[in-house]
């Protein structure tokens, strides 16, 4: 099987061990098994107890107890309708194996995590590309998304909060989206990585899987929860479609670690507490980079509304990859090109941890750039 290269991973793996300032991260500061189990009020003992544990397969599923916490998370769902991936990475790719055939039509909206157009067209489907645009705060316009869609459409692939963008697709949209779906009785897998990372309001934003019969959610332990380390994630959807889904699953999961199923659920069990966290450091991040914007002339960005990353339009006649290599190379400050999410000319800037280093890296970004 052909697929095209994944370009945001290629570039991590070429530029991240040798960065100096990582702006092109996408966690809010990670948390330490140490930290974890001080915000769960874990103690001692029980960290001699998880030790403890022989570490052979774990529910094949996922646990009880995990796919319970992972169903408080949404509005209408149950156990049931839950299985436990690697990750949001191996959710995607679970839900694509389960439901696309050649020649089935897909709809990607972008820009997006690159799993959502590479993925089918490697299968032989006929993508068809939607790009939200700039001018329009990164949301869809529902009346072309809606020609795109027509009458012949088996998926619709979207993410919310959208990476890199960080718009938030508004309730009533997200409603009307399901109803173009539904008329051509098409599914719609939606990566919600980011979910919960909502900057203002109920930081939990609403789900596709809570509203649309054929609605898919992907998420994971990675970003919301700070726990990117587990390589732990979940689809949620409806009976049949989770029985389909695991039909997959077997061939090349078989369960998650044991230790993963855990402490993801600790977390999970504990997410007012993580999110409270992670939102008053997103915004303190949210602040560096909104300053930094109003006083670089030379830049400019439609200001996000969820997750951990913006995306910056810049003023220069040079490609993306080439000023990012250039400013590595030089400065040692990683940021990620456009290109890598189908769009030149722009730039994804991570703004979740490490704050000084913001700061300093973004006013050595500043310099270069009038340089």
């Amino acid at each position: 099987m052909k697929i095209e290269r994944f370009k945001v991973e290629e570039w991590f793996n070429k530029y991240e061990y040798w960065a100096k300032y990582d702006l092109a991260d996408t966690c809010v500061d990670s948390l330490s098994i140490n930290e974890l189990l001080e915000i769960t009020g874990k103690s001692e003992d029980f960290v001699a107890e998880v030790f403890s544990r022989k570490l052979n397969y774990g529910d094949i599923h996922g646990s009880q107890r995990l796919k319970n916490a992972i169903a408080a998370l949404y509005k209408n769902q149950s156990s049931e309708n839950i299985t436990v991936t690697h990750g949001t990475i191996g959710a995607n790719q679970l839900v694509m194996l389960s439901l696309i055939e050649p020649n089935d039509k897909v709809v990607s909206i972008i820009p997006t995590y690159q799993q959502h157009y590479s993925i089918p067209k490697s299968f032989g489907a006929k993508v068809e590309i939607y790009r939200l645009k700039e001018e329009n705060n990164w949301l869809p316009d529902l009346d072309e998304l809606e020609k795109l869609v027509g009458n012949d459409t088996k998926i619709i692939c979207m993410n919310n909060p959208n990476n890199p963008t960080g718009s938030i697709i508004p309730d009533d949209m997200l409603y009307e989206i399901a109803e173009i779906a539904k008329k051509s009785d098409a599914y719609i897998l939606c990566d919600e990585v980011y979910r919960g990372l909502k900057h203002d309001g109920n930081p939990i934003s609403l789900s596709v899987a809570d509203i649309y019969e054929k609605g898919i959610s992907t998420a994971s332990a990675s970003k919301v929860f700070s726990l990117a380390g587990l390589r732990l994630g979940w689809i949620v959807a409806n009976d049949e479609i989770i029985k389909r889904v695991n039909s997959q699953r077997e061939y090349n999961t078989i369960s998650v670690g044991i230790l993963d199923d855990y402490f993801a659920t600790l977390a999970i069990e504990n997410k007012d507490k993580i999110i409270s966290r992670n939102i008053e450091k997103i915004r303190f991040g949210k602040q560096i980079l909104t300053d930094w914007l109003k006083k670089e002339e030379i830049v400019s960005c439609v200001v996000p509304q969820g997750g951990t990353t913006a995306f910056v339009k810049y003023n220069k006649d040079i490609p993306s990859e080439i000023l990012c290599a250039k400013l590595q190379g030089e400065t040692g400050v990683m940021i990620l090109p456009g290109t890598a999410f189908e769009y030149e000319n722009y730039l994804r800037i991570g703004y979740g941890n490490n704050f000084e280093e913001l700061k300093t890296a973004l006013e050595i970004f500043s310099t270069w750039l009038r340089k």
